[in-house]
């Protein structure tokens, strides 16, 4: 199986459309996930040096877009009107697959299914495939009722930043390595970035008092990647995915960061080519 290592816009919000995907080339990604700004003329300049790249110098460059949501207190009818608009923007860039911030954990079981059936079929429509990511607050939050939705949607690909189900059950899931693996089938799609049974990140994966976490996280990536290659994917993608304030710790009063985020997620994509 061969492994593809994407490069996060998270973090790099500073940076024109070009300079960005410029620091991406030179730093060896195969490619970017983003969450577009609000900005046509951003929207516009990514997209044509985009297409740049790929004529000149990176065929296969891949290109992951994000669905992401600002909270707002609203119905489920508008938020399925914001999602289904956004999405079909999304599908209008003609991604190589788009990441889904999906649901609401406080939307009924039924609600969040309405919203799953309606994300599947713009994906069918669209033949662009919707990752749904595992996170906090949407309905994706906690492992063992996920399992409730993939009875239903048995197909339903997934995102594994495993962080999140360690902050929600305040656990290192060593207690739950059963119902883990039950959704190893799903994932698509890897962010490797580590956490612990408090946070969604700790302040440098490679700094030894996380050394435990990070073996446990390397594990778990390593079955997901051995299971996808059992199955005869010919790919999987990952994208390193340590982020800024406030995933990323501030030092009091000065308020800078506890380590370089865009360091780190070098620094991850070296470790993850040496181990897997």
């Amino acid at each position: 199986m061969q492994i593809k290592y994407l490069c996060t816009y998270w973090g790099s919000e500073d940076l024109s459309a070009k300079a960005f995907l410029d620091k991406v080339l030179s730093n060896g990604f195969d490619g970017v996930e983003i969450n577009f700004p609000d900005d046509r003329q951003f929207v516009d300049e990514f997209m044509s040096e985009l297409e740049r790249i790929r004529q000149t110098s990176h065929p296969d460059f891949i290109f992951i877009t994000q669905q992401v949501l600002s909270n707002k207190k609203e119905t489920v009818a508008a938020y399925t009107e914001r999602l289904t608009a956004r999405l079909n923007f999304l599908v209008g860039l003609n991604p190589n697959a788009i990441n889904s911030h999906t649901g609401k954990d406080f939307f009924d079981f039924a609600a969040n299914l309405d919203i799953l059936h309606l994300t599947e079929a713009i994906a069918s429509k669209a033949g662009i495939p919707i990752w749904h990511e595992i996170h906090r607050g949407r309905f994706s939050f906690h492992l063992r009722t996920l399992l409730d939705y993939l009875n239903v949607f048995p197909n339903l690909k997934l995102i594994a930043d495993l962080s999140h189900f360690c902050v929600v059950s305040e656990s290192d899931l060593s207690d739950q390595q059963d119902l883990l693996t039950r959704i190893y089938p799903n994932i698509q799609h890897i962010h490797a970035r580590v956490g612990f049974e408090q946070s969604p990140q700790v302040n440098h994966p490679f700094a030894p008092e996380w050394k435990k976490h990070l073996d446990q996280y390397t594990t778990w990536w390593k079955e997901i990647i051995a299971l996808q290659s059992q199955k005869g994917a010919a790919h999987l993608t990952i994208t390193p995915e340590f982020g800024p304030f406030p995933y990323m710790p501030q030092a009091p009063f000065t308020q800078q960061p506890l380590s370089d985020q865009w360091e780190v997620n070098c620094l991850m994509k070296t470790y993850l080519q040496e181990k897997l």
